[in-house]
């Protein structure tokens, strides 16, 4: 199999027909922002259509949720309504994975984002994804977390409870089934 970050014709087509179907769902989320722009940006952009696309099959449901007026680039964030089925029960980062010595996790949310062409969610993001709508009510996402935490062991994770956003900390080789990541994507 080929290992090419691009999509097919179909499968591109089929990826914008569904981005475009949430987009105007979910107009609350980009107010001001024309899908005939991003339409275009998608268009010259492959490997970041195929990027959404892995955000997709993996649940992550990517949506955009802003507009960077000095870059000119489209914001997409994982808007699921739970962390993203198909990134759950896994660790932080490889050293984390590495240290386990059972009960491995099949991968890590640092490089199954890599692998992805995204990025996890920092605490700032997450916390403007939940301006717009509640997210991880059931469930908890890893966010980036600071190098001084990840080098004492630590990882951050964050939730939506009690009508709250909460962040907290874990060690970053703990695993969950009900934890995953949200990524972004600038497009």
């Amino acid at each position: 199999m080929e290992n090419k970050k691009e999509l097919s014709p179909e499968q591109g087509e089929e990826l914008i027909n569904v981005l475009t179907s949430r987009f105007e769902k979910n107009m609350n989320r980009h107010t001001g922002i024309e899908w005939t722009d991003v339409l275009a940006k998608l268009e010259a952009n492959p490997e970041r259509l195929w990027s959404l696309n892995e955000m997709e099959k993996t649940g992550g449901e990517p949506d955009i949720v802003g507009h960077d007026n000095k870059t000119g680039e489209y914001i997409f964030f994982d808007c699921s309504a739970e962390s993203p089925k198909g990134r759950r029960s896994i660790c932080y980062d490889r050293t984390a994975l590495e240290s386990r010595k059972e009960n491995k996790p099949e991968n890590n949310a640092i490089d199954m984002a890599t692998a992805m062409g995204v990025e996890l969610l920092t605490d700032e993001q997450y916390r403007e994804l939940q301006k717009l709508g509640k997210f991880d009510a059931k469930t908890s996402s890893w966010i980036a977390t600071p190098s001084d935490i990840r080098k004492l062991g630590g990882a951050l994770f964050a939730d939506y409870r009690y009508g709250h956003i909460f962040v907290y900390h874990n060690g970053a080789e703990s695993y969950y089934a009900a934890r995953a990541f949200r990524g972004s994507l600038r497009l």
